[in-house]
């Protein structure tokens, strides 16, 4: 098939999420010439994350922007608190951090990208192409030279010196690369819903443990958008019991929704995300490098996710951008620097969310209402010291990234 336009760049990123928009940023401010590809012609999505960690507001300190970002709607959580059996749980404090925001950042996924985008844009070295959806690679000599991509133009042939993939945990990249993808077994998925917020509810406490039943409420001021827990592939039988009783279950969870919960009329109004814990044996090959959910797709347990993957966007950056601006080849010994540099902190991290899984999730829910809290929780609410461990494992996590790379204007 012909190309309707060809275009080369010294880097082009797939995915235009939290680790692409970031890493894209931090190149093209150090006038490295960069084209992030976005299949959506939005960034408008519920099943995105919303937690700014401690560690990606220093980042966005670093960056000189944090007092604007600050001026964003969001709501901020120092203590992290949870409800287990209709007992208060206090489990992690952010406010012992000496970080420009010790606290846990709530704001829609949206919100963050396209400020980051706005700021991107200032810079004439980066471009964003959207709805431009990445269907190959290309390849030269054993090398990865490019990608192609179905636009609203036609297709797209792009050349670059290095490819990023950071298209998520479904990576097209990845699958074309033939990179192997280690997956790791899990109990539990998510059904993700929305129900309306009143001014008189209780404030913002994230997990809520019921008679064997788990709901996390994120507050967007005008509603609670949800994620429900449920056992791993029994979406189907939680249909077949019926919507009514999934409402009773939810209420379960969270008795002050009232009548509200009848606002899911249909099924429409609930969507099933699927939770996968899994991560490449390698991320790279010959020019190309995957980071974020594409290297390592991670559990929505403490929404670390979005923290990790802009955590490989900065350290990628810092590996990256010497070569680039030097204009110099990178081979595969570079892009195993930034394997080498995240990919351990990527592994503590799922293991302990596959220990949560496992043993608070999956053992809870099946407990039902004689459920006692977990270990971990008792002692973090009887020991105020140890809530500053999970704190900085959810905030910071193992090894922090700090911007190295310059402005250049």
């Amino acid at each position: 098939m012909p190309h309707s336009q060809v275009l080369q760049t010294q880097c082009c990123i797939a995915g235009g999420g939290p680790a692409g928009m970031m890493l894209g940023l931090l190149l093209a401010r150090g006038g490295i010439h960069v084209i992030v590809l976005e299949k959506h012609g939005d960034f408008f999505r519920d099943f995105r994350g919303d937690t700014i960690h401690p560690s990606t507001f220093q980042i966005i300190k670093e960056l000189g922007l944090l007092d604007e970002f600050l001026q964003l709607p969001h709501q901020e959580i120092q203590k992290f608190t949870g409800v287990f059996n209709n007992k208060p749980l206090h489990i992690a404090d952010f406010t012992h951090m000496h970080l420009a925001k010790p606290a846990l950042g709530l704001m829609p996924q949206w919100d963050f990208l396209k400020f980051i985008e706005k700021h991107a844009s200032t810079y004439a070295a980066f471009h964003l192409t959207m709805n431009a959806d990445v269907t190959d690679v290309i390849r030269w000599d054993n090398r990865i030279t490019g990608i192609t991509a179905q636009t609203s133009e036609g297709v797209l042939q792009l050349n670059a010196d290095i490819v990023i993939a950071a298209d998520g945990r479904h990576s097209v990249l990845r699958e074309k690369a033939g990179l192997k993808v280690i997956a790791a077994g899990v109990p539990i998925d998510i059904l993700w819903l929305r129900v309306s917020r009143k001014k008189d509810d209780p404030g913002q406490i994230l997990g809520r443990f019921a008679n064997g039943k788990l709901m996390v409420m994120l507050d967007r001021d005008t509603y609670w958008q949800c994620a429900y827990v449920i056992k791993k592939g029994g979406y189907d039988l939680i249909k077949q019991k019926g919507l009514e009783a999934l409402r009773q279950d939810i209420l379960e969870a969270a008795t002050f929704l009232g009548d509200r919960v009848n606002e899911l009329k249909t099924w429409d109004d609930i969507k099933l995300l699927s939770v996968d814990i899994d991560h490449l044996e390698t991320w790279y090959t010959d020019g190309l490098l995957c980071i974020g959910d594409a290297a390592h797709a991670m559990s929505p347990i403490g929404g670390v996710g979005i923290n990790l993957a802009i955590q490989d966007a900065v350290a990628t950056a810092n590996i990256l951008y010497p070569l680039l601006k030097e204009k110099k080849v990178i081979g595969t010994d570079t892009l195993r620097l930034v394997q080498k540099r995240r990919a351990l902190p990527t592994a503590i991290i799922q293991r302990l969310q596959i220990l949560i899984q496992n043993n608070v999730f999956e053992k809870k829910i099946a407990e039902g209402k004689d459920a006692k809290p977990p270990l971990f929780m008792r002692l973090t609410n009887s020991i105020p010291l140890l809530r500053r461990l999970p704190a900085w494992l959810i905030g910071v996590g193992i090894r922090p990234e700090h911007v190295r790379t310059p402005e250049i204007k």
